[in-house]
């Protein structure tokens, strides 16, 4: 049974929220390329973009997609080796592809016209309650509420609410409360307004209360234990793999890259040849395990070029980089040797991106 009081603010206090909230977002709101023009599509990208990746990091990477897929009909017929470069680096690889296959399904069954009510732009691959909820309100002006990790952060404080904000059921109690306190008249604005508070004023560690519109309303700030909330109990496992990362490069110049599975972490994309092996094997087991995966007989340098670390959400690598000379291969469909030029062309994970470049510094180039 959840343990959270429902709202008990009369209808001026709501309105009050409301329009402290309202003026100061509109006062002090980022200039954002995707607030410019709030079509449904671009919404719909930024939003999907902005899960995972930090706002500064996902301006250049919008501005260009938006460039190279200017409509929804440009990205639904694009390659998805197109779509994979553009996403290049901004990690989480799913995300573009569901996008690309719901919005498919938008052109199919829509006429290309992204659905305006909650039922059934929920049924879109990849689309959940807070996606749903930002395109809903800052692209329709709907009020729909867009609860994300910003704003269980200003609402728990806010309201005190003390349930795991882990657990996928406290959602629920904030959906509830903001239906309640969400402006209807301009549901654009109150959802974007809590979360520009949540990203530059209601921090996780060091909140700025004394400039922040909703101070008056702060059951957290009034009791002074604001950094208590939200509750966060659950700890994410990691696990470590350890990695030997082989840059194989053959008689003229070309490099040894493989295509990763279409399933599962990183799908599709390009990597250089990579094997799991523990610290105390020596080169010599190495060797055997390469030949053995990829059919390529290779003649290792002695030192690692450069050690990565890249860490996944429940994930960790720690790849030791190493350059190769091709002694000899066997057919295989697993790998392919490729120029610089085509290189260019193909989407890499930011780990092998990092490697690229180490192995770029290694030469002096």
């Amino acid at each position: 049974m959840r343990k959270m009081k429902r709202l008990t603010w009369d209808e001026t206090k709501i309105t009050a929220f409301q329009e402290a909230l309202v003026s100061w977002y509109e006062a002090n709101k980022r200039i954002l390329p995707w607030r410019e023009n709030t079509e449904p599509y671009r919404i719909w990208v930024s939003e999907i973009m902005l899960q995972q990746t930090k706002v500064d990091t996902v301006i250049p990477y919008f501005n260009r997609f938006m460039t190279q897929f200017p409509t929804m009909e440009h990205f639904v017929n694009a390659d998805e080796a197109d779509i994979l470069k553009a996403w290049e680096g901004l990690g989480y690889y799913s995300r573009v592809r569901n996008l690309q296959t719901a919005m498919k399904q938008v052109m199919a069954d829509f006429s290309g016209v992204v659905p305006n009510d909650l039922t059934t732009i929920l049924s879109l691959k990849g689309v959940g309650p807070y996606t749903a909820g930002a395109i809903l309100s800052i692209a329709y002006n709907q009020a729909e509420p867009a609860v994300d990790g910003n704003v269980m952060r200003v609402i728990a404080r806010v309201l005190e609410i003390s349930e795991d904000i882990m657990k996928a059921s406290t959602r629920k109690i904030f959906e509830e409360v903001l239906y309640q306190l969400i402006d209807k008249e301009n549901p654009s604005a109150f959802n974007q307004g809590l979360m520009e508070i949540g990203a530059l004023v209601c921090t996780p560690t060091k909140p700025m209360c004394m400039l922040c519109p909703l101070q008056p309303f702060c059951e957290a700030h009034k009791n002074g234990v604001e950094t208590n909330y939200p509750v966060k109990i659950k700890k994410v496992k990691t696990k470590t793999k350890e990695l030997l990362s082989i840059i194989v490069v053959s008689e003229d110049g070309k490099i040894a890259i493989e295509k990763r599975p279409e399933n599962g972490l990183l799908a599709n994309m390009w990597q250089f040849p990579t094997i799991e092996i523990a610290k105390k094997e020596n080169d010599e087991v190495a060797k055997l395990q390469f030949l053995h995966n990829y059919g390529l007989e290779v003649l290792l340098e002695e030192e690692p070029i450069a050690h990565i670390k890249h860490v996944f959400s429940h994930l960790v690598w720690k790849m030791d980089i190493r350059v190769a000379t091709l002694k000899s291969a066997i057919p295989n469909e697993n790998w392919y040797f490729a120029t610089e030029e085509e290189m260019k062309r193909l989407a890499f994970p930011v780990p092998y991106q990092k490697m690229w470049q180490a192995w770029q510094e290694f030469k002096g180039e």
